[in-house]
């Protein structure tokens, strides 16, 4: 990707820099991946929950499992828009919005592990809530604070929130979405070394009923090397502070129990002690936050899995068509193999990454973007089978079906509730361009000061040297691999086969990646089809490998059973043939084309085929803008004409 002296793109360059900061123990493994490294010893044995661990999760989430269907009805929360106030008492009572927040502070002082399984829990009886508890925590102000605030702001605020305060997150603005170069809401300083915040924030989950909000702000630029560098900090602000408003509660497609809306602030007035961290650092602080607030999106996703698995394998059990059962039907039978190979394979995914985060000396950033990719991605499918296997009974919605005397199984709503998992906290298309930033970062350190405008050419030759050096050891390192990985004593020959088609393949993803950057160069950065298909090379290889290091563990304990094994081999068999087809599309695809009706999209040229539409619709419209829109008719010919066309 070329340097650039644009604004955005060197910011983005500083947010991941400030991301690198942290000297980790152990290396990425995802790194490793795209770098040609296939480092079995990081994700094998795979790492187990400690039984004592494992015994608090227990006994939380059969408290938890009892108050959630006391005081809980999904159907009602998606029917009325609420969670009952009466349900949010009786989670704050149990502790659910302190779960992560240490004893020291009144939380519960549970592991990442043992909240992912809380929320994936929650998530599989009503999503609405499950997003209560993790915007709260998982973004919302205890995550940063404890990572980033003083011990003074520690004491004042978690144990509010152990005791039941709701968190939000403000960030995103009508033109912030992952672009926080975007930002209009600015705090300004005082004369008494406070700060006024004026600014609009959207989206904003749990805003319209939090008591306390951390809000990321614009402050004073500062001038670094003689280049003007945007500053964003963290601030944490109280709801009842005067100029904070609830301009707007949003709703959506799914997750009707949720509180989202449009948050203002007028001339709020905010301490200068309620800056957590540094000034300028809040884009590290988000950036932080995110990595881990992301994790319990890959175990939520899982648990849907595991859902739908459920009620799919009872009703093909049950229904009979043309004589049999009809998951004894080839096509429903595929279904059900595909559903059931992908669950294990999150499942996989979602704790191998949990338990790196609680073992806190390995760099997450990429295990949590492609496992939070891969999981959202993977339940999107496994939801559409399930509703596909369930036919007019997934399409229609568990009231109705209960009312006319069926068992009421969720399907149609958990499909409009999981949706937003691909969208929420970095969309697939931007872990994409995360990752690939990412997996590129090897070859961005040796190549890019050679393409630095700003450097002589005696700082470029010694450059020159180095890079002639590295790559010289590395690239015929890409084409040899070593021989199997050790401690694999239980996988079957297949599922070894699998293991040592990842580390081949590992490294022929590592050199496609030089190659297109030593093809594309500077145009790199426009490639991202070229991209996304290694970035999806990468996860493919990931979940594999976490598949089978899953697998393995499980087959040391219980050798007994070979469900494990069957599990892997057909997940892995599935993601060998994706890989194939994503190497194929490298070599020979439709980009050029794709760029070229596009483009044609864009310019209107296709306009034409928009006809025999109604498109005048009031909600398609801004309302400033229905005012003044003119009307619109049908005019001869088939296009959609203005009414002053044809007046």
């Amino acid at each position: 990707m070329k340097l650039s002296d644009n604004a955005e793109k060197q910011k983005s360059l500083e947010v991941a820099e400030a991301a690198r900061e942290t000297v980790w123990e152990h290396p990425s493994f995802v790194a490793g991946l795209f770098k040609g490294e296939f480092n079995w010893e990081h994700v094998h044995p795979f790492p187990l929950q400690s039984e004592a661990d494992k015994k608090i999760g227990d006994e939380f989430l059969a408290k938890l499992e009892l108050c959630l269907r006391k005081h809980i009805d999904p159907d009602q929360v998606d029917a009325t828009y609420e969670i009952p106030p009466h349900a949010v008492n009786a989670l704050a009572e149990l502790g659910c919005f302190g779960m992560k927040i240490p004893k020291k502070y009144g939380g519960l002082g549970l592991t990442q592990t043992n909240y992912n399984r809380a929320i994936a829990m929650v998530g599989s009886f009503c999503a609405s809530t499950a997003v209560l508890l993790s915007a709260h925590q998982s973004i919302g102000v205890p995550q940063p604070l404890m990572n980033f605030g003083t011990e003074e702001q520690k004491e004042k605020y978690l144990p509010r929130f152990a005791n039941g305060e709701i968190s939000a997150f403000a960030l995103t603005e009508l033109d912030v979405g992952s672009d926080p170069a975007m930002m209009k809401t600015f705090a300004e300083p005082t004369d008494d070394g406070n700060y006024i915040i004026n600014g609009t924030k959207l989206w904003c989950t749990n805003g319209p009923i939090a008591d306390i909000l951390i809000v990321m702000a614009r402050t004073q630029s500062i001038m670094v090397h003689g280049r003007e560098r945007q500053q964003i900090t963290a601030f944490i602000v109280e709801t009842d502070s005067p100029g904070f408003e609830v301009e707007h509660v949003c709703r959506f497609q799914g997750l009707h129990g949720i509180q989202n809306g449009v948050v203002s602030f007028n001339d709020v007035k905010v301490p200068a002690a309620n800056i957590i961290g540094k000034p300028g650092m809040g884009l590290k602080i988000a950036l932080t936050t995110l990595n881990t607030g992301r994790l319990t999106l890959p175990a939520a996703s899982s648990s849907i899995n595991k859902l739908c698995l459920h009620h799919c394998r009872k009703w093909a059990s049950e229904r009979v068509q043309w004589g049999q059962e009809i998951g004894k039907h080839q096509a429903i039978a595929d279904k059900l193999a595909d559903m059931a190979a992908t669950t294990f394979a999150t499942e996989a995914a979602t704790w191998l990454t949990s338990a790196m985060a609680d073992a806190h000396d390995v760099d997450i950033r990429l295990e949590a973007a492609i496992a939070k990719y891969f999981c959202t991605e993977a339940a999107w499918r496994v939801c559409d089978q399930a509703l596909q296997i369930r036919g007019g009974r997934g399409y229609e919605s568990s009231s109705s079906l209960r009312q006319r005397g069926e068992a009421g199984i969720p399907i149609e709503r958990i499909q409009r509730d999981i949706r937003i998992n691909r969208i929420i906290e970095g969309t697939s298309e931007i872990m994409n361009l995360f990752i690939a930033r990412e997996a590129m970062d090897v070859h961005f350190s040796n190549l890019m000061p050679l393409m630095d405008p700003r450097r002589d050419l005696g700082s470029k030759f010694k450059a020159g040297l180095k890079t002639a050096a590295f790559y010289a050891g590395w690239y015929p390192r890409q084409w040899f691999s070593l021989p199997g990985a050790t401690g694999v004593r239980h996988l079957s020959r297949a599922n070894r086969k699998h293991l040592g088609f990842v580390r081949k393949t590992t490294k022929r993803m590592a050199r496609g990646l030089f190659h297109a950057m030593a093809r594309h160069r500077q145009g790199l950065e426009k490639e991202q089809l070229l991209m996304f298909r290694h970035v999806d090379i990468g996860t493919e290889l990931f979940a594999m490998t976490a598949s089978l290091s899953m697998a393995e563990r499980m087959l040391a304990d219980n050798p007994a059973d070979r469900s494990p094994q069957e599990l892997a081999d057909l997940f892995c068999a599935g993601a060998r043939q994706r890989i194939a087809e994503h190497f194929r599309k490298i070599k020979k695809n439709n980009n050029r084309m794709v760029a070229d009706v596009s483009a044609g999209v864009l310019e209107g040229r296709y306009e034409w085929i928009e006809t025999d539409i109604v498109c005048d619709c009031p909600g398609c419209m801004n309302r400033l803008d229905v005012d003044r829109a003119p009307a619109l008719t049908r005019e001869g010919g088939g296009r959609v004409a203005e009414s002053r066309d044809v007046a």
